[in-house]
């Protein structure tokens, strides 16, 4: 019994080790990429390691993209996304979790519904929307398809359900308002989760590439993701790969040490989000 319960760790261990690698491989990469030289980088077979460690590769990466106008496209992207988002997640996620109404669960398994497709699904349809209203190269184009995030309605109203019943009773009897309990009671008691939402909304701004390169061709309105594609390409089609790579660090950055500093309230506000049903 005793054996076969250390076999099965073992198991355990083995399968996230290779999930881990599998999951570091293209970062290694793509850090040793961005510290090789133009011709190590278009040897073959490529080399794991880097022959001669070329650190001038992030100054040139500076020089030769406006990464700077890319990353503050990408805070206001994110910023506008993140402020509407999360507004609108937390009173829908109210709405679900205390008041009632006619047809509150149809319309909530309806938001738990379009969760299941997949996001390619609907850009067509939303590309044909954002033209026909004129919206192409604007920055409403670019963030009114995120203001509604149906896992982070789901997230918070999990949360808002662990509120106990008694204590909205206890407001109604001192007179509070429905938005009253909310911001004095629910929104310090479910910190957690907001944060939890505020970042997953940034972090889907930061890494989404397919949107924005369909709704902008202007480069003053192109974010991280979309810009550093052309930006290290020359005039016959060749790729700065080593660049583009040291670019890539660079803009990742941001969001890893973000993760580090946050992943406590992430972790907590996943755990809240997920303990009843």
């Amino acid at each position: 019994m005793r054996t076969t319960s250390r076999f099965g760790q073992a198991l355990l261990y083995l399968f996230l080790i290779l999930s881990a690698v599998l999951v570091l491989v293209p970062f290694y990469w793509m850090i040793s990429t961005s510290l090789k030289s133009s011709a190590e980088v278009n040897l073959s077979p490529p080399t794991l390691f880097p022959a001669h460690f070329r650190l001038r590769n992030y100054m040139d990466a500076l020089v030769q993209a406006p990464l700077l106008t890319y990353l503050l496209n990408n805070l206001i992207a994110g910023m506008a996304t993140v402020t509407v988002s999360t507004a609108v997640s937390v009173l829908s996620a109210f709405a679900f979790a205390r008041l009632r109404f006619r047809g509150k669960h149809a319309l909530f398994f309806l938001v738990l519904a379009t969760m299941m497709i997949p996001q390619e699904m609907l850009i067509i349809t939303n590309f044909q929307t954002i033209a026909h209203w004129g919206w192409m190269n604007t920055w409403q184009a670019l963030v009114v398809p995120y203001w509604v995030n149906p896992f982070n309605i789901y997230l918070l109203r999990q949360t808002f359900l662990q509120v106990p019943d008694e204590l909205y009773q206890a407001s109604k009897v001192d007179g509070l308002t429905n938005f009253r309990y909310l911001r004095s009671v629910v929104l310090p008691l479910s910190g957690s989760a907001v944060a939890t939402s505020l970042i997953l909304s940034m972090i889907l701004i930061w890494q989404t590439y397919a949107w924005p390169n369909l709704v902008t061709t202007k480069d003053s309105l192109r974010l991280v993701s979309n810009g550093l594609q052309n930006a290290f390409t020359n005039s016959v089609g060749t790729v700065a790969y080593e660049l583009q790579m040291s670019a890539a660090v660079l803009v990742t950055l941001p969001l890893v040490i973000m993760f580090l500093f946050l992943r406590k309230q992430i972790f907590t506000g996943m755990a809240r989000g997920g303990i009843k049903g």
